[in-house]
């Protein structure tokens, strides 16, 4: 049969029961649909990819840590045994809040309740030069795609004698001062000093340069000032070059131009600088908060309607004193979010009042390498090789499935002990040139 006659449509029978869509399966979107197990309403998912990602694995994927299947789950086997749950693959397109209708990539459906935990987008701050040539890390094709440069580059650096070329293919520049920049970079550099070398002995991986961006005056700016500089100090003495108060101006794929006049030949520059909400077409204009988020209130409710919620990083809750432009976009706030809004619902549902929302910050933390951490809790503060151990649990117990956490906590023993990374593949062949 031609693929082009089929006729989609979502294919979700009227059960009677009140329909709650969920559009997004990041970190509280699956924390939502986990909390409403068992009651009796009709539980839709919707999401553009059939699994969930932990994100804050992302880099270890980009620099050959762990395989692509560590950090994913699909959302079927995670919700298989949940009555009155259905996945439908597809991108919603639009709401229309009057008719209680969403119109989607696969047909439209009517909801009770809207959930919309769409998370975050890279912010490029419309600089479109850039966004057209940097890589962001968002998804787990970004981080593959990461990979794919990375070792190709070294790979077409090995067929050039013009030292411009090899040294825009060997120096790679990272723009973000946050975990996800100050881990890449760590990583980047442990592959630079421990894995290369091995592979590439043609190349002076004494040319191969690492640079980390960011903009403001230190890097990890939501942790503390001990946490800051002590990643400071760990990426220098690992070779990175960290530029603070540095600003990107643009980048058209060969070279990047900072704010001070500064220029850097490179093929790769990662943008870890930024995120924005991701909403959905529909929604009345005044309901956009600062960020492009979705202005809610204590129960997670969109401002002017009363069966539209929005959770994690899409959201901007008003009211609470201790974060006025919204909580931070982080696994945390949206998995505490999801988790309530569960509750809400039932709550909704049984016409009992809902409860209103309070984050409950435990801390942060980031690695920087192998023994190398900064962890910062309520009650303390640590960096070094507890601060790694403490890091390393706190990122194996949160991976979703068992089989997930045994891979995942095998190749760390493994990387540990070998000094090696498995996976140094390049997925697919993209025509580039050099």
């Amino acid at each position: 049969m031609n693929p082009d006659l089929i006729t989609t449509r979502t294919r979700i029978a009227d059960l009677g029961k009140p329909r709650i869509i969920v559009i997004g399966g990041g970190f509280g979107g699956l924390e939502l649909v986990k909390g409403l197990k068992n009651l009796k309403a009709q539980v839709v998912l919707f999401d553009k990819y059939n699994h969930h990602t932990f994100q804050p694995l992302l880099y270890q994927v980009a620099t050959s840590g762990l395989e692509t299947s560590s950090i994913v789950f699909p959302f079927r086997k995670r919700f298989a045994q949940q009555a009155d749950f259905y996945f439908r693959l597809g991108e919603v397109n639009q709401i229309k809040p009057e008719e209680n209708y969403i119109e989607t990539s696969i047909g439209g459906i009517h909801y009770d309740y809207l959930i919309i935990a769409t998370g975050a987008a890279t912010n490029f701050y419309g600089m479109e030069e850039l966004e057209k040539n940097a890589m962001a890390m968002k998804t787990i094709t970004d981080a593959i795609k990461v990979r794919n440069r990375i070792i190709r580059n070294l790979e077409f650096a090995l067929l050039t004698d013009d030292k411009a070329v090899m040294n825009s293919l060997m120096d790679f520049v990272i723009v973000g001062g946050g975990p996800t920049g100050v881990e890449l970079a760590g990583a980047l550099s442990e592959l630079k000093r421990n894995v290369f070398p091995k592979d590439y002995t043609e190349l002076d991986l004494s040319q191969m340069d690492i640079h980390l961006v960011e903009a403001g005056p230190r890097l990890l700016n939501g942790m503390s000032a001990k946490a800051s500089e002590k990643a400071l100090e760990y990426l220098k003495k690992m070779g990175v070059k960290v530029h603070l108060n540095l600003a990107v101006k643009s980048y058209n794929g060969y070279e990047v131009a900072f704010n001070n006049g500064e220029k850097i030949l490179t093929r790769t520059l990662v943008w870890a600088a930024g995120v924005k909400g991701n909403p959905i077409h529909g929604l009345r204009e005044e309901c956009l908060a600062k960020g492009n988020r979705i202005k809610v209130d204590q129960f997670n409710r969109v401002k002017g309607y009363e069966n539209i919620f929005a959770l994690g990083d899409v959201a901007a809750m008003e009211g609470d004193s201790k974060f006025p432009n919204g909580h931070p976009m982080m696994a945390p706030p949206a998995m505490q979010q999801g988790a309530l809004l569960a509750q809400n619902l039932k709550r909704t549902i049984a016409s009992k009042p809902m409860k209103p929302f309070a984050y409950k910050d435990k801390g942060s933390m980031a690695t920087v390498g192998r023994n190398k951490a900064v962890v910062d809790m309520k009650t303390f503060k640590m960096q070094g090789l507890i601060a790694w151990y403490i890091w390393m649990f706190v990122h194996l117990i949160s991976i979703i499935g068992f089989r997930n956490k045994v891979f995942t906590f095998f190749s760390w023993v493994w990387s540990y002990f070998s000094y090696d990374r498995s996976n140094r593949l390049i997925i697919g062949r993209p025509k580039e040139e050099i």
